[in-house]
């Protein structure tokens, strides 16, 4: 298991609840306050509640000392509940951070002196000392000492530490698999590498700073949000202000009530502010950034994780994201005269010195249809000596393998007098001519139509016979078409990206259900693609591995890029998912929406849930002076104290019970904005109005039980 998963704890584990009680005391400093503009207002109603308890017990309260205590106590837990909310999302990044920095440790590197070549002497040094384009030599058994590209040799890798998963990976110089960590450890062969970062900027460096919520930025949602409840706590501070004088002025006109006093006031500012959102908005930023993380995929920003959730388009690539990448044998078309055993075992026969994927699915393929008639193939003599031979590395004796090469576009064996050649249809019939034969017209049909629907013909002939064709198709990966469908349901296009050519590129974007597709596509056909959707006011997410990838990657508002991939295509992205997995991509946008859906529902909620603190709290603070508002005490409260403080008392209960959604999310479903909005109004907005009656009542019911007020 994953290094990381095992860092997904339970949302209220002990290793995580103890650290964040005890940084809720922390966060009470003025500083820490201040950056929660709706918390600091109940910070400082806090404390002036407390000034004026003391007051009251030295004889000079406005209210009873026991009421003006109990709503200071309740108007703490309120700070301190929010605190823990943000203290436990932070935990369980910093939690994952720690987990990281196991994998920093010093290591001791062979630095090459020049020429830095594989053959060239070697110093051993410490890997803290290493700096960039500093080349070193990693051998067998070796820890990788840093980030860097691979410049020479091939090896296997483990990099188990990083991804959590245990099939070792191939890293070579050249192409899209140079790039290596620092920390990975090297099973097999060697490779000289350049270091490509200084110390204190290697990846794992990053990923420790990126999962640390401590230092996560609002992302622009947030800030917006952070303003629009900044704007009603000061309506509202503006509101509860005016009421003072608004109540001695009652008093004074009408010769009898009571001067609403400051506890009193502070209690509904408290209860009217949007408290409930304001104690937890950090809390769901760093819980979605957490979520990301469990999902092994760094984000360099919360501003990422937010855009994902905005997304429009989704360019994705063929090879690997919507197909498995390697073209695999699905069918035998037999010539006229040929039966289908027969292209079977010459097919077979041709492939089985073949180490390709295309290769060993023409053997598997073979081997499946022939089962499935009863035969064989290796029971055959000659199948079980080729097979035993081939095992012991040995060329088969009365064989030869003819192999692949670009000039004849072909490969075979000769075996005991027989010339079996598979390839590409031209080679084939260029070949069995020379011999004086010829391809009948209805399979050269066959192949025009086999190559119409995207797939990929080859040939098979023996001797001057054509046998027949094989069909090597771009399998599309099960259930993707079903994922597509949910992201159209979502309002999110597809857009599928290969080199293919647009022939083959229309057959598979149809087979996938993808929206749209873009063939023969080049770094600056992504680009410009990106660039007009952009235009037209669209977010673009992206996923790729490539050098050739960098440019468009560093286009999108959302680029994954895999671990696996150059390091050009890491620093450009915004993302990195360590799985190297294409298509996690998908994931990354649910996460991000499921974000912005939690953020959105407990907004709502939050608003809502103000409408019964009305019903409560203003009876109790102006019936005395009015008697006409004993009407909204629709609860049938016991008394204005027991309403006053069954309110605060909701008010902060209800931010504890709250946590858990925060942290996990609000559970996705892949619908449409409108019909998610529906669904939240329906749920947070109607549950958020009922349920603080149903609470407050409660609460009044417990409090007289007891004797309290």
């Amino acid at each position: 298991m994953s290094h990381h998963k095992k860092m997904v704890l339970p949302l209220l584990d002990g290793a995580l609840l103890r650290p964040a009680l005890r940084d809720t005391f922390h966060k009470l400093g003025l500083r820490a306050q201040l950056k929660n503009p709706v918390m600091f207002v109940v910070y400082l109603g806090s404390i002036l509640c407390s000034v004026l308890w003391v007051q009251a017990l030295l004889g000079h309260g406005q209210a009873p000392a026991w009421l003006t205590g109990s709503i200071a106590v309740w108007l703490w837990f309120t700070v301190l509940f929010a605190n823990f909310a943000e203290a436990l999302a932070e935990g369980r990044s910093k939690a994952q951070a720690a987990s990281l920095k196991g994998l920093q440790k010093s290591t001791w590197a062979k630095k090459l002196a020049a020429p830095q070549r594989y053959g060239a002497e070697f110093a051993m040094v410490e890997s803290f000392d290493l700096r960039r384009d500093d080349v070193v030599l990693v051998q067998h058994g070796d820890v990788i000492p840093c980030d860097g590209e691979v410049i020479e040799g091939i090896a296997s890798v483990d990099e188990s530490a990083i991804t959590g998963e245990s099939a070792p990976v191939i890293r070579e110089s050249g192409g899209d698999f140079s790039s290596v960590t620092g920390g990975t450890r090297v099973l097999s062969d060697w490779i000289v590498v350049r270091i490509s970062v200084n110390p204190g900027e290697t990846f794992i460096d990053r990923m420790i700073a990126m999962v640390e919520g401590a230092k996560r930025r609002k992302t622009p949602n947030e800030v917006a949000l952070t303003i629009l409840l900044l704007a009603l706590t000061l309506i509202f501070l503006l509101v509860t202000v005016t009421l003072l004088p608004f109540s001695a002025y009652s008093v004074n006109a009408a010769g009898s009530g009571e001067v609403v006093s400051l506890p009193v006031l502070i209690a509904l500012l408290v209860c009217l502010i949007p408290t409930t959102i304001g104690g937890l908005l950090s809390a769901i930023g760093v819980a979605g950034m957490s979520r990301l993380m469990a999902a092994n995929v760094i984000a360099t920003s919360g501003r990422a994780v937010e855009a994902a959730g905005d997304v429009d388009v989704l360019l994705l690539d063929k090879t690997g994201t919507i197909t498995f990448g390697n073209r695999q044998a699905s069918a035998f078309v037999a010539a006229a005269g040929v039966s289908q055993a027969t292209l079977a075992e010459a097919a077979w026969l041709a492939s089985l010195a073949d180490d390709t994927p295309e290769g060993k699915s023409i053997v598997v393929l073979a081997q499946r249809l022939t089962d499935g008639a009863g035969g064989h193939l290796d029971d055959a003599k000659v199948g079980r000596k080729l097979l035993a031979d081939l095992h012991a590395g040995l060329t088969p004796a009365g064989a030869s393998f003819v192999p692949f090469t670009a000039q004849t576009r072909m490969s075979g064996i000769n075996l005991d007098g027989r010339h079996i050649r598979k390839g590409a249809a031209d080679a084939i019939r260029r070949h069995v001519e020379a011999l004086g034969g010829s391809v009948p017209r209805s399979l050269l049909q066959q192949v025009d139509t086999i190559a119409s629907r995207g797939s990929t013909p080859l040939v098979v002939a023996e001797g001057a016979q054509v046998l027949g064709v094989v069909e090597l198709k771009d399998v599309v990966k099960p259930g993707i078409r079903e994922r597509f469908a949910q992201l159209r349901q979502m309002g999110i296009k597809t857009v599928m990206i290969t080199g293919d050519n647009r022939l083959t590129a229309a057959a598979i974007a149809a087979e996938a259900g993808v929206d749209d597709f873009l063939a023969e596509a080049t770094p600056e056909n992504k680009l410009a693609m990106i660039r007009d959707y952009q235009a037209r006011g669209q977010l673009v997410a992206m996923t790729g591995d490539g050098t050739n990838d960098a440019p468009a990657l560093a286009q999108a508002d959302v680029a994954v890029a895999m671990n696996s991939g150059t390091q050009a295509a890491r620093e450009a992205a915004n993302m990195v998912d360590l799985d190297s997995s294409p298509t996690k991509l998908i994931e990354v946008v649910e996460i991000g929406k499921q974000m912005l859906m939690t953020r959105g529902a407990l907004t709502t909620f939050s608003l809502a849930n103000d409408v019964a603190k009305y019903f409560a709290i203003i009876p109790a603070a102006f019936a005395v002076t009015y008697p006409q508002l004993n009407a909204l005490n629709v609860m049938q409260l016991a008394s204005p104290a027991s309403a006053l403080l069954s309110a605060v008392i909701f008010n902060a209960l209800i931010i504890i019970a709250l946590i858990p959604l925060a942290l996990k999310g609000v559970r996705y479903r892949a619908l449409g904005a409108a019909e998610l909005l529906r669904r939240n109004l329906l749920l947070y907005g109607v549950g958020g109005l009922l349920l603080p009656f149903a609470g407050i009542k409660l609460i009044d019911m417990l409090l007289s039980l007891l004797g309290l007020v």
